[in-house]
């Protein structure tokens, strides 16, 4: 049986993005934008008439913002909502905040750095993602043990570098693992899906509640014990190594699977650099993105963890690692800060 089309109502004060967003997403044909608003006042009449699975929501806008109308909405009429917003810097912060009230994807709006084709992929493929997804569903740990034995053993290293990949919902993912980690864990690497900018501000929010040190990775950084490096938003962030050193290198490069920056590109070099001495970690995420890396990374005998459907808001990118072969253990979300706990030498 034929699935419907995903139908979608744009919310932004500009007409021209409008124009754009609508004949973009009307050449996918999974696709129907069903219309499109100004503000969330005249939204409010067509979400009842025209019944969309998802919303495109602009943050600022006339009469009322974005999130002011975002929180009314999940709590009386909640529904799948990417969040689509310039690249101002102080837009990260608002960015996390529509992510806390609900909204399950954010985008960035086409800039100098960030081109309408690219914008286009990524948009068709968030909706894509979270047309199908209970708005409400939230950061779950899933049953107090995995259904089957797990081993702590065979991978403690004196120099282990933890990867972590994430997408759809990743955002209150990773803070669920890193602010149960303790101030000694090893380097910590992550690739988020969030636009340039915002990987700032989600670094920083990070960091206020983390024993860890959290902050956006920079080029040529050392990797040290206790600092988790977040990988800037519109750039990709590979793992070297120099002597004994690690470090990261933070690049330019064309879109893998539609990402930049990508969880492929980030697990292909940890597999590289690292081999047995890593872990890897997928997480929440519509896409391949990360699967085969993730691959990579266990063939070059690193241990690898997937976070299980029960407590993944989208269940894609862990079931594509898994049906790879990829992974080594399938955890509920909240039981994986004490697995790498257990993995600290000592």
């Amino acid at each position: 049986m034929e699935q419907k089309p995903i139908k979608v109502l744009i919310i932004d004060d500009s007409a021209m993005v409008r124009k754009i967003f609508a004949e973009e997403l009307s050449k996918d044909p999974q696709i129907e934008v069903v219309g499109t608003a100004p503000d969330p006042f005249v939204e409010r009449d067509k979400i009842v008439q025209l019944k969309p699975d998802v919303i495109t929501l602009d943050i600022e806008m006339p009469r009322m913002d974005g999130l002011t109308f975002l929180s009314k909405l999940m709590k009386h009429h909640p529904m799948p909502v990417v969040v689509v917003s310039s690249l101002a810097r102080d837009g990260g912060e608002v960015a996390l905040k529509a992510l806390e009230l609900g909204a399950l994807e954010v985008l960035a709006k086409p800039g100098a750095s960030y081109s309408v084709k690219d914008m286009s992929e990524q948009l068709i493929a968030k909706i894509k993602a979270v047309a199908r997804v209970n708005p409400l569903k939230r950061v779950t740990g899933g049953p107090t043990a995995p259904s089957k034995a797990v081993t702590y053993a065979n991978f403690k290293t004196t120099q282990q570098i933890i990867a972590i990949g994430a997408s759809t919902g990743g955002t209150e993912a990773i803070k669920e693992i890193l602010t149960r980690l303790p101030a000694n864990m090893p380097p910590i690497l992550i690739v988020q899906h969030m636009p340039q900018h915002f990987t700032k501000a989600f670094a920083n929010r990070l960091n206020q509640h983390c024993a860890l040190e959290v902050k956006e990775a920079e080029p040529d950084e050392l990797l040290t014990t206790g600092k988790a490096l977040i990988a800037p938003g519109n750039k990709h962030m590979v793992l070297k190594r120099s002597g004994t050193n690690y470090y990261v290198e933070i690049k330019d490069g064309p879109l893998v699977f539609h990402q930049r920056p990508s969880v492929e590109v980030l697990f292909s070099s940890v597999a590289k650099y690292a081999g047995q001495n890593a872990v890897g970690v997928i997480l929440t995420g519509m896409g391949k993105d990360g699967a085969s890396g993730l691959l990579e990374m266990k063939q070059a005998g690193a241990f690898t963890i997937a976070q299980d459907e029960a407590s993944s808001v989208v269940y894609g990118m862990p079931k594509e690692a898994v049906a790879l072969g990829a992974v080594m253990v399938t955890l509920p979300l909240l039981q994986i800060p004490q697995f790498l706990i257990k993995q600290i030498p000592g």
